[in-house]
């Protein structure tokens, strides 16, 4: 099996078939922080493509060099989700929601081991003090704000700010340790 890097480089140069075999491996996890943030598979599918089509226009602005490619194509999805969130036709959506629809939302919206799985990381995750684990929830699981983050933990945002890169150099220490 070709490495990552290698087909990386290949799809660079335009190479389809490079790409497809990224998109086998990366969906999966991708599409598991996309529905984490929309909460809703058939928009988590369309951005999902969304994503995708994202990676390939602008695959020749990542650098083997400055970064993994997983956490690239995770911060291109991360603000294709959020950002569809933001939009007018999902926010009517939502307003148009059943009561079903929103029993459902309810109770999947705190299922942080489900998310974290996604992207193999629950074990680490799990570890972290319990602060930590709902600050990453709410920034990187639920799409919030730093703003909305410390309002809806009723922490100043700076001390919020502090506590997150705490959060993930701890996290990053497990990780990487």
């Amino acid at each position: 099996m070709r490495q990552p890097n290698e087909l990386i480089l290949d799809m660079q140069q335009g190479n389809e078939a490079s790409f497809s075999t990224l998109y086998t491996m990366y969906s999966e996890a991708i599409h598991g922080i996309i529905y984490s943030i929309v909460l809703d598979n058939d928009v988590a599918q369309e951005v999902l493509q969304d994503v995708f089509v994202k990676i390939w226009d602008n695959s020749k602005s990542y650098d083997v060099n400055k970064g993994r490619f997983f956490t690239w194509i995770l911060n291109i999805a991360r603000n294709t989700a959020i950002d569809h969130t933001r939009s007018k036709a999902f926010k009517n959506q939502r307003k148009n929601l059943s009561t079903t629809n929103f029993v459902d939302i309810l109770s999947s919206s705190d299922s942080l081991n489900k998310k974290v799985n996604a992207i193999g990381i629950e074990k680490f995750v799990k570890a972290l003090k319990p602060v930590c684990i709902k600050i990453i929830d709410y920034l990187y699981f639920k799409g919030y704000t730093q703003v909305d983050a410390a309002k809806e933990l009723e922490m100043p945002l700076g001390t919020l700010k502090t506590r997150n890169r705490n959060c993930i150099n701890s996290l990053r220490t497990m990780v990487l340790g």
